[in-house]
């Protein structure tokens, strides 16, 4: 596996799914050569993160976009290949058992959500049900002045520290306001 041409390689792959999508393909599993998918799960990536990437490219008027896209699969890569030696995780989150949407901690609402989702995202546990930086999670990062690959980074920092996640987040969104 090469490493230094992780981005070029990644952004061909961004930007054909992008552009399969837009011409109307729909599917994950219709989008990727036999070498791309080999690309991705050699990096701890999945066909549906990236076509979720390209839906919401083409549906929400260029968000999250292939920075935000490669920031994010920049840290689930290093994750993957150093935290987990390369190795996929075997477990799924299960979406029932997830906070609600409107849950709040320390009056931040989406909080309580994100946090799991973002512990899934960066061990390659999201079911294709559920995207990382999607519209709510956009949002929510929005609001707080959060990059979402800096909010992923954050919760491989914490661990299972949820009060360090919250009290960072908090900082955060009182020095956005």
């Amino acid at each position: 596996m090469k490493h230094y041409d992780f981005s070029e390689q990644f952004r061909k792959i961004h930007d054909r799914a992008v552009s399969l999508y837009a011409r109307g393909q729909r599917g994950a599993g219709t989008f990727f050569t036999a070498d791309e998918l080999a690309f991705l799960a050699a990096n701890g990536i999945t066909a549906q993160n990236m076509y979720d990437y390209a839906e919401d490219y083409n549906n929400h008027e260029g968000a999250p976009g292939y920075d935000i896209a490669l920031g994010i699969e920049l840290v689930r890569r290093d994750y993957f290949l150093n935290a987990q030696q390369g190795k996929p995780s075997q477990v799924v989150l299960d979406e029932g058992r997830m906070p609600a949407k409107t849950d709040a901690v320390a009056g931040i609402e989406w909080l309580p959500r994100l946090m799991p989702k973002a512990r899934a995202k960066l061990r390659g546990e999201l079911p294709e049900s559920l995207m990382y930086c999607c519209g709510g999670d956009r949002r929510f990062f929005m609001t707080h002045d959060i990059l979402p690959q800096e909010f992923l980074s954050l919760v491989w920092r914490a661990g299972d520290n949820d009060g360090m996640i919250v009290d960072w987040v908090a900082a955060r969104s009182k020095a956005a306001k």
